[in-house]
């Protein structure tokens, strides 16, 4: 099974669940959305962007094969819901660092919480085998010691599936608590202790610096809908 994520504009917030219909239909496996909207503009200051326009949906789906011939399907059924030309897909190797059991999605219903999405690129002046060590052998640990994400999701780009693909090595999907968009406390972990936040600030951010360059990644805020 490969799993496949894309991104596109849409003209209103998409409904999930049509689109997650008619994917299954066009034979995916299993189907996630994660969508801009009214439930996560609070946590809109937290938003980073490489460039002018970020997705309004990014759609996340498992295939038996990515094949373009095996892809066919899927991809007419994800550009008749959005603006065709505004797609992005990517072939990835997913790692679960965190699945959330605390608060377990239900089918086809909002997520607790919100899911931020950060796609990440290589920084021009290192290596890739450095980044990916930097990133998965020491980084992982410091962003579950440091935050409060209840599910954690690591998608390795194995490359790109379209043309206008940005040049992402890696897509995250980290789960907050509502209350973590608009206070950096419980976004750090440290409710009512302000040392701690200061301490699990810095160590985030010096863990970032390390192998993201500024002004090269995309991050935002999104309800997540789950159709296992």
């Amino acid at each position: 099974m490969e799993k496949v994520i894309y991104t596109a504009t849409t003209e209103d917030p998409i409904d999930p669940v049509p689109l997650a219909e008619a994917l299954m239909m066009a034979g995916a496996m299993r189907v996630r959305v994660n969508r801009r909207d009214a439930d996560v503009a609070p946590a809109d200051p937290l938003i980073q962007r490489r460039g002018e326009t970020l997705p309004d949906v990014v759609v996340q789906l498992w295939l038996d094969s990515a094949n373009p011939m095996r892809r066919a399907g899927v991809d007419a059924v994800v550009a008749a819901h959005t603006h065709a030309d505004s797609i992005a897909a990517w072939l990835v190797s997913e790692s679960t660092i965190i699945a959330n059991t605390t608060y377990p999605p239900e089918r086809g219903k909002r997520t607790f919480g919100f899911a931020q999405m950060a796609f990440l690129t290589l920084p021009p002046d290192m290596a890739w085998a450095d980044w990916r060590t930097i990133w998965r052998d020491s980084h992982t640990r410091i962003a579950i010691d440091t935050q409060s994400n209840f599910e954690y999701r690591q998608n390795l780009v194995v490359e790109p599936l379209s043309l206008t693909a940005p040049p992402f090595v890696a897509i995250v999907e980290e789960c907050f608590p509502p209350e973590a968009m608009t206070d950096p406390l419980t976004f750090f972990d440290a409710v009512g202790d302000k040392a701690k936040f200061q301490a699990n600030l810095k160590t985030m951010m010096d863990s970032c610096a390390r192998f993201i360059a500024p002004g090269s990644i995309d991050v935002f805020a999104t309800s997540q809908f789950d159709f296992g």
